[in-house]
């Protein structure tokens, strides 16, 4: 059976999935100021990072409709596999399903699935991978959906960022009860825990906070070696190779990749921000 596997953008896909057509992704859109931006092929993080320095105001992100939902779902696969921005951080989620609504009304049956991630950008990415590895396997739809649930919720997502600014501002810290000393540079370390974001432990500037999360990533991890580790980061690569040789120092797993941030990963988590996945 042919399939599809359709993505919103804040899913940071490796270039070669880009390009890959079994992927397709959906964009959100930007807006700093009276920039308003695609977070499509054509975003230009640096240009973007300097808008964001340079304004006053927070950068916010309005997720993809269901009508651009529907058209990624109107395509030649039999199967259809979406993997979306957590429900408690996104309206992409909500978006997706009524995409899917509406290609039934007009379109009629086909097998269309909507992952809610509970995470974000490369937590994302593991999962469309995952989707993409057990479709090529040749396991049915159904199959195809149970794994994937299984693997989502077995999923663990970190991050350190430089600022909590805005995803403060953008209401996306409801679930920690209280936010760090910024004036003391204590930087925390954040899980991203069914889907919403909480405090796990902290550090003394980001060096510190991002060892800590090497330590915590390798005492709580299980059988690294049947997984990926998978790390965004944004505008840092450099910091984001230590982070990776750090955890593979300590613990082992099958693959390790580095993305660079798209647009909502670069809004949200910041310049220099590090987000972990496995």
């Amino acid at each position: 059976m042919s399939y599809k596997i359709v993505v919103d953008s804040c899913c940071d896909l490796p270039v070669e999935y880009r390009k890959n057509p079994n992927f397709e992704v959906v964009p959100l859109i930007l807006q700093i100021d009276d920039n308003v931006i695609v977070d499509d092929d054509t975003f230009d993080q640096a240009d973007y990072l300097a808008k964001v320095a340079a304004s006053k105001s927070c950068a916010k992100t309005a997720c993809p409709s269901p009508e651009l939902y529907m058209e990624a779902y109107d395509c030649q696969a039999d199967d259809v596999y979406v993997v979306t921005l957590s429900s408690k951080l996104s309206g992409s989620y909500n978006s997706a399903l009524l995409g899917k609504d509406l290609y039934h009304e007009e379109k009629g049956e086909k097998n269309i699935h909507i992952f809610d991630s509970l995470s974000a950008c490369c937590g994302e990415t593991n999962i469309a991978l995952k989707a993409m590895e057990l479709a090529e396997s040749g396991l049915s739809f159904e199959k195809v959906v149970e794994e994937v649930e299984k693997y989502r919720d077995e999923m663990a997502t970190y991050f350190v960022l430089d600022s909590l600014e805005t995803l403060r501002k953008n209401g996306r810290l409801s679930g920690m009860k209280a936010l760090v000393a910024t004036t003391l540079n204590i930087k925390p370390v954040c899980i991203g825990s069914k889907g919403e974001i909480l405090q796990k432990s902290q550090g003394i500037g980001i060096r510190k906070a991002l060892v800590k999360m090497t330590d915590i990533v390798a005492s709580e991890i299980k059988n690294s070696q049947e997984k990926r580790l998978m790390i965004t980061h944004v505008n840092c690569y450099e910091r984001a190779c230590v982070v990776r040789d750090l955890i593979l120092k300590k613990v082992p797993f099958k693959d390790a990749i580095i993305v660079d941030a798209a647009g909502v990963a670069t809004t949200y988590a910041g310049d220099g921000g590090i987000v972990v996945t496995f």
